[in-house]
């Protein structure tokens, strides 16, 4: 029986926390296991699990008792062992001179002990495809780097704590490399997208060189795809405007966010106007300046922030389906009120799709590339129903001054002092410019924490009220990490988040106690 505290992250998710890796693993495993429907993640870690939920097809409070029931058999299935996958690298890395001196052994005695090791993926984080190695015959504890590289390139090998990992794609990292591999890490277009999961046996084979596979797409003839005719061409995409649709929810395991619309709602709505389905592709525009021109005949709705909106320099309503003649261009001027709004086009839009979704991941690279001047953008035929013959419902512009956020309960409140909560409920926050689609920072007086030192690297969900040690929150969103290592005090409910998307720098926040459910 493995011992385990449960802990609430926001509404719809908790922590199983255990004693040791070890323990994690076994729960882990025993979760994955006897998985019901409505639980849309399991995301292992240091020290816990994360069950993430969809409260309309599974009570939380049964989650519960089914993730502690579930724990209390976990010794029954810590034995089960997942596949076994054999990575080759070449150990050249920087560090491998130093990391030997430091633990006191040789080079080679280092590979042979790397290469010896029967590893196991503990938990991915940090990027997609990039998974935690733990090994009950590797005994060393490896320190980070003192000043982490602003660039490690994809593939290479590192050790850091009582870990090693390799980098899926070139990022800023702190681990000590040792050596590279040319294995495909991550493939989002692959059936099995992270090489490394969660529960996977791996190990480790020291070659002298790396030989790539021969690019088969380049000596085989194959039949191209036709493209999807454009619909429209952007001209200037504002301050930033992506592809976004309902997300990728379920990959968190993989290191992979939901990402996905920040203000659902007006996206949906948009789709609605006229007549996609609900999870359609539409362009996410932050703070607009968005140009574009039609190159076929076209219906369009915009919602969400709110701004001059403007068809061949004729002013037209948000919130209502237009017509969007060939040659003619829509303006989305610089907003008055909101931070992002939402252009829907009746057929919805193409784009590269990952993991089941065409939204953009500005974190992790997936999914299309964020829009530029001179992108064509293809329409496709998802449309389901007819434009609605009047307005669906009374529209108004996002509350820009002062808005209020509802709180559910975070996992580490017991880390900050009894006047860091009251601070957090009854100061005005502010939104500072250090906002995007990964988290908005948060400017305030500092949450004091009771507690010093870190905490293992635990799941995360969009709405989490992360603390660094400078003691201002940062309000993850939905490209934000699916593991961090700052405590989490609260967690912005679901339906607060939309108002979130919208509040744009300088906007004042006040956070309440959101209403309990169950």
């Amino acid at each position: 029986m493995v011992n385990v505290r449960v802990l609430p992250v926001g509404e719809r998710a908790f922590l199983l926390e255990a004693e040791t890796l070890g323990d994690v693993l076994a729960v882990h495993a025993g979760l994955e296991a006897s998985r019901p429907d409505g639980v849309i993640d399991l995301v292992p870690a240091a020290r816990t699990v994360l069950i993430r939920v969809d409260p309309r097809v599974f009570a939380v409070s049964a989650a519960r008792t089914w993730a502690e029931r579930t724990a209390a058999a976990a010794e029954q299935r810590a034995a089960d062992a997942g596949p076994t996958v054999e990575v080759d690298v070449v150990y050249d890395g920087a560090d491998l001179a130093e990391t030997a001196i430091l633990l006191g052994i040789a080079p080679r005695e280092l590979v042979e002990r790397h290469t010896g090791a029967a590893w196991t993926v503990a938990f991915t984080g940090f990027a997609p495809g990039f998974g935690y190695l733990v090994s009950d015959d590797w005994t060393f504890d490896v320190p980070r780097l003192a000043s982490p590289r602003t660039r490690v390139p994809a593939g290479a090998v590192g050790l850091a704590a009582g870990f090693t990992g390799a980098y899926p794609r070139e990022t800023p990292g702190g681990w000590r490399l040792i050596g590279r591999t040319a294995a495909t890490l991550f493939d989002p277009d692959a059936a099995s997208p992270a090489l490394l999961a969660p529960g996977m046996r791996v190990r480790f084979r020291a070659v002298r060189e790396l030989v790539a596979a021969e690019n088969l797409e380049a000596s085989e003839e194959t039949e191209a795809a036709e493209p999807a005719a454009p619909g429209f061409e952007v001209v200037e995409p504002g301050l930033f405007a992506t592809l976004q649709d309902a997300g990728r929810p379920g990959a968190a395991a993989l290191g992979v966010a939901g990402s996905g619309a920040l203000d659902r709602a007006a996206l949906r709505t948009a789709h609605r106007l006229v007549g996609n389905p609900e999870d359609a592709t539409g362009v996410e525009i932050t703070m607009g300046g968005f140009r574009a021109v039609a190159r076929r005949d076209l219906w369009f709705a915009v919602t969400g922030a709110w701004g001059p909106l403007r068809l061949d320099g004729r002013e037209v309503d948000p919130y209502e389906a237009h017509p969007w003649p060939a040659g003619a261009e829509l303006h989305v001027d610089w907003f008055a009120h909101g931070a992002r709004a939402y252009l829907a086009v009746r057929g919805g839009l193409e784009g590269r799709i990952a993991l089941g979704s065409r939204s953009t991941d500005v974190m992790a690279g997936l999914g299309p590339e964020p829009l530029r001047a001179g992108a064509e953008v293809g329409v496709g035929d998802e449309a389901s129903a007819p434009i609605p013959a009047s307005v669906l419902a009374p529209w108004g512009a996002p509350h820009d001054d002062e808005v209020e956020i509802e709180l559910a309960p975070g996992p580490r409140a017991d880390w900050f002092a009894p006047e860091a909560m009251t601070a957090l409920y009854e100061s005005v926050w502010t939104v500072s410019n250090d906002a995007d689609r990964v988290g908005a920072r948060l400017d305030g007086p500092e949450l004091v924490r009771s507690r010093t030192g870190e905490l293992p690297s635990e799941g995360m969900v969009p709405g989490a009220l992360q603390v660094p040690p400078s003691g201002r929150p940062t309000i993850l969103l939905a490209d934000g990490p699916v593991t961090g290592g700052y405590p989490v005090i609260a967690v912005v409910t679901d339906a607060s988040l939309d108002l979130v998307a919208q509040a744009r720098p300088g906007t004042r926040l006040r956070f309440r106690h959101a209403r309990r459910t169950e």
